[in-house]
């Protein structure tokens, strides 16, 4: 087996955690089968990782990146702010559509960090991550835009946190993609509406 870094190999077993997780549930997935889906030894995964807690808090980060990479690189000058924005929310529905079981594992780890004794700040991390997520999102939003908005950036960041996490929920479970796609324009259009009148011609 190929030596790698281990900051490569504990990012290669939290990919491997993730698609056996999605596959099989959090609860049945063990330590030897992400071990098996990464094809190294279990020796390697507890070379990188010290407990199942240090391994669910890299594959809640590295789910909340998937997702925002996506959002990071959509969001570039359009025609409109409002146009901006929804070309964001169009790049993270567009994950949803194609990993719908990567974002039904999210709901999975929640509820499981909450059960399990000791694991209740998972879930507060996990949420802390989203809310982070938005915070550099607006951020770049304003650099691009050449806006300010009306509302603190954390209590947005925690509003649009709720919203997308809902929406995505209620879809999973409905699976009515025009809804979807309807809510999310009235989000996009919601935070267009945000924007001062700083003076500033927005984009």
């Amino acid at each position: 087996m190929a030596r790698m870094p281990s900051a490569e190999r504990r990012r290669q077993l939290t990919e491997a955690a993730i698609r056996a997780m999605t596959r099989d549930g959090v609860a049945r997935t063990t330590t030897r089968s992400i071990a098996a889906e990464a094809g190294v030894s279990l020796s390697v995964f507890h070379y990188c990782f010290d407990s199942k807690e240090a391994l669910l808090e890299s594959v809640i980060a590295t789910i909340t990146e998937h997702s925002v990479a996506m959002v990071r690189e959509a969001i570039r000058p359009r025609a409109t702010l409002r146009e901006t924005v929804r070309s964001g929310f169009r790049a993270y529905w567009d994950h949803v559509a194609a990993n719908p079981g990567e974002h039904m594992l999210t709901y999975e780890l929640t509820q499981y960090a909450l059960r399990q004794p000791g694991f209740e700040h998972l879930a507060r991390r996990q949420y802390e991550l989203y809310s982070a997520a938005y915070i550099e999102l607006l951020d770049r939003l304003r650099d691009l835009a050449g806006v300010e908005l009306s509302v603190p950036d954390a209590v947005l960041a925690r509003y649009l946190a709720a919203m997308t996490d809902g929406l995505t929920l209620n879809f999973l479970v409905l699976g009515d993609a025009r809804a979807a796609e309807q809510i999310l324009d009235m989000i996009a259009d919601h935070v267009a509406g945000l924007v001062l009148d700083t003076g500033r011609a927005p984009v």
